[in-house]
Parts: C-alpha cells; sequence; structure tokens
C-alpha cells in the first residue's frame, strides 16, 4: 500500500508541471448575424484561424444583426466579441450625445478592435418590376430587415437621406432576408428587400440561374440628387457578377458601409490577457484569415486609422497591434474615419430608438 501510494505521488508530481504550464481554455462568444450571411462566417474564420491558436474556445452566435449585437455585447454573459456596421455603432452615439441615458450606458463602454471591410447594400426587386434605379423606391412598400438588425437602421437612415423624410410606418415591414424575399416573390406584398450583407453572401450563392426569372437588383444611379444627398455618408461599390456567377450577368453599382470588430472595456487581468493574446494571434495569423477565410478578409487591411469623435479603440488590443503594425511596416493613414452622422435631436421614442432597442416602453 506504501509502494501504490508513493508511486501515485510521484505519478502527480511527474504532471503537475504540465498542468500548470497549460491554464484553462478560455470560453468566449462573438455575436454575428443571420446563418446565410457574412458576419457569421467571419466569426467562424476568427474562432478558427485567431480564437484557437491563442487558446480560446470562440462560440460563434447568431443574431438579427448589428443592433442587437451591440446590447449582447453590453449585456449578454460570455459575449466578449461582436461584429457591427459603422452606421449602426455612430447612431448610438448620437443618441447618447442627444440626450438618451440608455443609449450611452449601452455604447460608451464599446471599444473598436480593428475596421474589417465594406459591407455591400443590396436592394432587391421583382424581376417585371418597373423599378430599375435605388432612387426610385420612394413611397415603396420596403422591407427594411429585421427589429435589432443593422440592416434595418441603414434601410431607414438610407431612406431618410434621399429623400428628406421617414419612410412611412405603412410602407415599412420588419422582416429577415429570408422572409423579404419570400414576401417579395410570393405573396407579392412588398416591392423592395433591402439587405445588407459582405460579397460574396451565402443568402445569394445558393440562388440558381432561375434567379433571374423572379428577382433584380436595383443599380446606383450616380447622376441623381438622391445619390448626391446619400454618398455623404455611405460610399459607392459594385457588385460583381463574378460574386454571384450563377445568375446575375453583369455587375451592378450599390452602396457600401463599413464593418468593425468590437468588444469592451474590460478591466480584469484574465480577461484582458486573453483579449491581449487574441490581438497577437490576429496579427500572426493574419496572412492564413486572407488565405483561407471568407473572400471579404481579402479587403481588410490591418491597420488602425484615426477614429471620430466619441469612438475609441481597446487600449490593451490597440497597444499589441499597433507594436504588430510597426512590425509588418504598414503603411500610414490619414484623415478622420469614419463619417459622423448628423446628430437626432428627437428626445420623444422614436422609430430609431425602437430599431435600435433602446425605446423605453
Amino acid at each position: 500500500m506504501a509502494i501504490r501510494s508513493l508511486l501515485t505521488g510521484l505519478m502527480w508530481l511527474a504532471l503537475l508541471p504540465a498542468a500548470l504550464a497549460a491554464p484553462p481554455q478560455a470560453e468566449y462568444k462573438i455575436v454575428t448575424a443571420s446563418k446565410s450571411g457574412t458576419y457569421i462566417q467571419i466569426g467562424r474564420d476568427l474562432a478558427k484561424w485567431v480564437a484557437e491558436p491563442a487558446g480560446i474556445d470562440l462560440e460563434v452566435l447568431e443574431s438579427k444583426g448589428s443592433a442587437e449585437n451591440v446590447h449582447r455585447m453590453r449585456f449578454e454573459q460570455g459575449v466578449k466579441l461582436a461584429l457591427v456596421q459603422s452606421d449602426v455603432y455612430q447612431a448610438f452615439l448620437n443618441e447618447a450625445k442627444a440626450g438618451s441615458a440608455d443609449a450611452g450606458n449601452i455604447i460608451r463602454p464599446l471599444r473598436l478592435i480593428l475596421p474589417l471591410y465594406d459591407e455591400e447594400i443590396y436592394f432587391v426587386a421583382r424581376a417585371d418590376s418597373p423599378l430599375n434605379y435605388i432612387h426610385e423606391i420612394r413611397n415603396k412598400k420596403i422591407s427594411v430587415g429585421a427589429l435589432g438588425s443593422g440592416t434595418a437602421l441603414s434601410a431607414r437612415t438610407l431612406y431618410q437621406l434621399m429623400y428628406g423624410e421617414p419612410i412611412s410606418p405603412a410602407n415599412a415591414q420588419y422582416l429577415s432576408n429570408e422572409e423579404a424575399l419570400a414576401q417579395l416573390t410570393v405573396d407579392k406584398s412588398i416591392d423592395v428587400a433591402i439587405i445588407v450583407a459582405g460579397q460574396p453572401a451565402k443568402l445569394f450563392t445558393d440562388m440558381k440561374p432561375e434567379a433571374r426569372n423572379f428577382i433584380k437588383i436595383l443599380k446606383l444611379d450616380d447622376k441623381a440628387p438622391e445619390t448626391a444627398r446619400v454618398t455623404k455618408t455611405y460610399f459607392p461599390a459594385t457588385i460583381r457578377a463574378a460574386s454571384y456567377a450563377n445568375w446575375l450577368t453583369a455587375d451592378i453599382p450599390t452602396l457600401t458601409i463599413k464593418a468593425y470588430l468590437v468588444t469592451y472595456d474590460y478591466g480584469l487581468q484574465s480577461t484582458v490577457g486573453n483579449l491581449v493574446r487574441f490581438a497577437d494571434s490576429l496579427c500572426a495569423n493574419f496572412d492564413k484569415l486572407q488565405a483561407n477565410g471568407h473572400p471579404k478578409w481579402k479587403q481588410v487591411k490591418l491597420e488602425l486609422p484615426p477614429l471620430s469623435q466619441g469612438w475609441r479603440y481597446y487600449p490593451p488590443m490597440e497597444k499589441r497591434l499597433r507594436a504588430c503594425l510597426a512590425g509588418r511596416s504598414a503603411p500610414s493613414t490619414v484623415g478622420t474615419w469614419p463619417r459622423s452622422s448628423a446628430t437626432p435631436t428627437q428626445r420623444a421614442c422614436t422609430e430609431q430608438e425602437l430599431v435600435l432597442g433602446i425605446c423605453n416602453r
């Protein structure tokens, strides 16, 4: 019995250094968007190529989109990372600046990690629709995206910018992408579905050649006065036929918005250490992301441009990423980006506050 106890003790002593050298893997979550969008694929790439080498088990969660992601990043247990559209982030800052305590409580502790890529905005109509251009959607029945999604905020902002008035509640339908396409083509109860997704988006790559018999994507007319008004906040872009070779036959001019990787202003030492390792892994494995991840990674630049007022990077990760940039001889960036939109002054419970999820009921 004494020999057995001695052997057991020696075995544990032998295993102790290995146990001390391998701390338990951190279990974190990232909120993305719908399973048919680009965000969820970006999240999966981060889990595989960045989090895993950093010793982090990163669970990729579906969501309605950016506005919901901001809430979940702020309040949901275990969510340490989120993907958020720049106009949604700015909308929360605007509401906070205008006096919304709820918006301020939600957005002020959030911090940026890295600007990612431009997301294309698709204005989808029926193939037989008389509509051909984006600026022709005034007074049409429109799916603006699900409540809590970045698409809903973008769609409403675009409409306001183009026409100087909000979309009529009677004409706005808050539908998921899949529901919107069904109501557009089967029920024919809406005229346009607005969808925000980085190309190539699974929702559209899965479509067969016959899709062109049922839907089309409206074009941006750079000569229209509505376009001049909207491109003060959003940016011209192209939906490439090569992205959807099954059913698109030509490139289509459209608009984009920027996506960001976001976290919280954490101070707990263990969390800071894990996120610093994530930053180091992002630097070390960035080339693998671009080579093996979603095609949108090829548009991402590993750089930290100056930010507008109210936007802040997360200091511990910023420090490591800037050191990384110096080591990679990253090109310098100039100018202040992203652009700020006008600060809303309405303090009643507006539809925008409803979309952002900060409406007091």
